[in-house]
């Protein structure tokens, strides 16, 4: 390439990185993406491009390859790239290399306020596990088995919701309509509800197997991530649960959204009214470190206590990993497995009364997604794997099912069918994060288990 080529690619680079920059002020991350890759292309050598880019994955919260990015980005000497591998390294909860790229950071850029916020969280979270880590025995048990919750008094002076022993349909729609208009109950209902729904959990197999009887029909919901006003515009859409409407709402009940204590005490009220109709499996974010991160810690602590948010932590531990309906169809919230051979047996044999590891079965089906590509492919999020449609096609054959539905992943009509209508992502969150414009989505399964998806807008909230 001649010294006017360069040039002209150089320009032609450096104006797409100014539209990528456009779109990312306006919250269009895949925009932005498409941008900054194609100045890569155009010039290979530009740390800042690797730099851009990394932070477009990290808004779509695909930190793998954001990490990439980064690194190349250091490698070409672009120092500010610690602070897009420290951030992404910190979404995935791994906290200790996060705090070696933001070390990096605040001494190279001392005054950069959300480096050294970020730099706090990490450090404050090493301790923390350092210290559980030392006091941590084998003899230790849960809070949930000895808690004594009449050692919470309701005051005199309370006038809030009040639960009976035994929950009713009206004392949970009373708590649920005080909730939208941003009321708390008091912690001793909300601890009443945590406990009675780990006693129910505890029943529970890891992969749970639903008939829908002739003539009905079932729907799943996917991630509601604590937007609890679009949480409740599916009842007004779909109907309010019931025995003869029942639902599976598919993980991620909790973070990001304002009102995750609100989304998931309502889940487990209902599930405690409704034990064979409301089903609930776990998602990735219901464990401690994303919880820690994303808000749900927090907010526990802020509306309720600290001793609450550990026992919500038992009780997210005992919910089931997925669902199978009639046989037919499976239902989890992440993908599938980084080997051939996987049998709902094994599903069915995860002990999952635990932190998800790292590798495994386990976290597998919590993190995964699929891919277009065919085989396997390292996880675009850092966790899990990316599995092709042949990988879909063959686990279904395998295992003498029809159609795989997971969660996980923001879709812009809410949902997404692919693999030739054997594999459906449903995201019940729309609009995400505020930001995303996403519809959102739910399926109906009649008694033949043939899927409908409907989608849905977000409504307007505090």
């Amino acid at each position: 390439m001649n010294t006017n080529e360069e040039e002209k690619s150089q320009t032609n680079a450096d104006k797409l990185k100014q539209e990528g920059n456009e779109f990312f002020k306006a919250g269009k991350w895949d925009l932005a993406l498409s941008r900054y890759s194609a100045c890569i292309d155009l010039d290979s050598s530009n740390g800042v491009y690797y730099s851009n880019r990394a932070f477009a994955f990290i808004k779509l919260e695909q930190y793998g390859v954001a990490i990439r990015d980064a690194e190349q980005s250091i490698e070409l000497g672009y120092a500010k790239a610690h602070y897009r591998r420290g951030t992404a390294l910190l979404g995935l909860g791994r906290f200790e290399d996060a705090l070696k790229d933001l070390k990096i950071i605040i001494k190279t850029f001392p005054k950069d306020k959300d480096a050294r916020r970020k730099h706090k969280i990490c450090k404050e979270e090493v301790r923390r596990r350092q210290f559980f880590l030392a006091i941590q025995t084998e003899k230790s048990k849960p809070l949930a088995d000895s808690f004594d919750i009449d050692s919470i008094v309701l005051p005199s002076t309370y006038d809030g919701v009040c639960l009976p022993e035994q929950l009713t349909l009206e004392s949970v729609k009373e708590m649920m309509a005080a909730f939208k208009e941003q009321k708390t109950i008091h912690k001793r209902f909300a601890y009443q509800i945590v406990l009675d729904t780990i006693k129910l959990l505890r029943t529970l197999p890891s992969l749970v197997d639903i008939e829908i009887p002739k003539e009905k029909h079932f729907t799943v919901c996917g991630d509601i991530h604590g937007q609890y006003y679009d949480f409740l515009n599916i009842f007004e859409i779909n109907g309010f649960p019931s025995e003869d409407n029942p639902y599976l709402f598919n993980g991620d009940f909790v973070d990001r959204g304002s009102f995750s204590a609100e989304c998931i005490l309502s889940l487990f009220a209902l599930k405690l009214l409704y034990p064979n109709s409301i089903h609930l499996t776990r998602g990735n974010h219901e464990t401690i470190t994303m919880n820690g991160i994303y808000g749900f810690k927090g907010e526990i602590s802020q509306k309720y206590d600290e001793r609450l948010f550990r026992i919500f932590t038992e009780a997210f531990q005992f919910l089931p990993l997925a669902v199978c309906l009639g046989g037919k169809v499976l239902v989890l919230h992440g993908g599938l497995f980084s080997t051939d051979g996987v049998t709902l047996k094994d599903i069915r044999n995860i002990d999952r009364n635990r932190q998800p590891p790292d590798t495994g079965l386990m976290c597998e089906l919590l993190w995964s997604d699929p891919t277009p590509l065919p085989g396997r492919h390292p996880s675009k999020r850092g966790v899990g794997v990316g599995f092709g449609p042949d990988v879909t096609e063959r686990f279904l054959s395998e295992n003498n099912l029809e159609l795989l539905v997971r969660s996980h992943e923001v879709k812009d009509e809410g949902y997404h069918v692919e693999c030739g209508g054997k594999l459906i992502t449903v995201f019940s969150a729309p609009n995400y994060c505020d930001a995303m414009k996403n519809k959102g989505a739910f399926i109906r399964f009649d008694s033949n288990y043939k899927p409908n998806c409907s989608t849905f807008v977000h409504v307007e909230h505090p």
